[in-house]
């Protein structure tokens, strides 16, 4: 029997994680699944954003976390359990860039700090999420936040971290897809061109030789719009991406096909 759009792209009443969630993508993220009908643990280190998110938008339950706390990433995991007996979906959206540090210059301890955030991170709430979820037989679908830099060198902007632990990422989401495929976890990422965020804040002032450098290199001409990323969202979110794992859905204006 076929189904029609609204029934392949639901996600009512399902309960989410997601990190990063104060700003930019991952408030967007967690509004996008929230007026979807889901419940979703909103986690960063700006509790004060979160709960006033949590203000504005019913089923969005604020908590501080740091991603780099092994503790506070289990304490996510166990709220979702002990709140809603379930867990669906963890989107690993917090990170952070070098730039503008040269590698030349940039010290052990600039470079581990991003990995930190950006990779070994996902890598500890992925493992902790996928284990409750083959502990409780049930399904779940865990999304990685990328980059067009997973890709393509960041030149002429310097983030050697940051690229590397982005490309990192991809490498870590085939090797989980093909651990946890068996248990139905699928585990896939999302690979973000140039969108307004903190990280890019400096760069989106149309007057800024930053939004220049992406309006020349992006062959649709601009950066952008955060509601550009729900689709993608949707997909790997709900039902309609069960047979789809180890993928990234790269969505960047044609940055990356070049």
């Amino acid at each position: 029997m076929s189904r029609i759009a609204s029934e392949i792209f639901d996600v009512d009443g399902r309960i989410a994680i997601v990190t990063g969630a104060s700003s930019g993508i991952g408030e967007n993220m967690v509004r996008t699944l929230a007026a979807g009908g889901m419940r979703v643990i909103a986690a960063a280190r700006r509790l004060d954003r979160l709960e006033t998110l949590a203000s504005t938008m019913a089923g969005v339950v604020p908590m501080r976390c740091d991603v780099t706390n092994e503790d506070d990433l289990k304490a996510l995991v166990a709220a979702a359990y002990e709140q809603f007996g379930r867990l669906d979906v963890v989107i690993n959206n917090a990170g952070k860039s070098d730039a503008p540090v040269k590698a030349e210059e940039e010290t052990a301890a600039e470079f581990a700090a991003v990995i930190d955030v950006n990779l070994n991170s996902c890598f500890l709430l992925a493992r902790t999420a996928a284990a409750a979820m083959i502990e409780h037989a049930t399904p779940g679908s865990i999304i990685n936040i990328a980059s067009v830099h997973s890709f393509v060198s960041s030149a002429p902007n310097n983030q050697a971290a940051y690229v590397a632990s982005k490309t990192g990422l991809i490498g870590l989401t085939r090797e989980l897809s093909g651990q946890w495929s068996r248990h139905n976890i699928r585990v896939n990422c999302i690979a973000p061109g140039y969108f307004p965020t903190e990280l890019t804040d400096s760069m989106m002032g149309e007057d800024s030789s930053g939004y220049g450098y992406i309006t020349k290199r992006t062959p649709m001409r601009r950066p952008g719009r955060l509601e550009e990323l729900d689709g993608a969202l949707l997909l790997l979110a709900s039902d309609a991406s069960t047979y789809m794992t180890g993928q990234t859905v790269v969505v960047d204006g044609g940055w990356t096909m070049q």
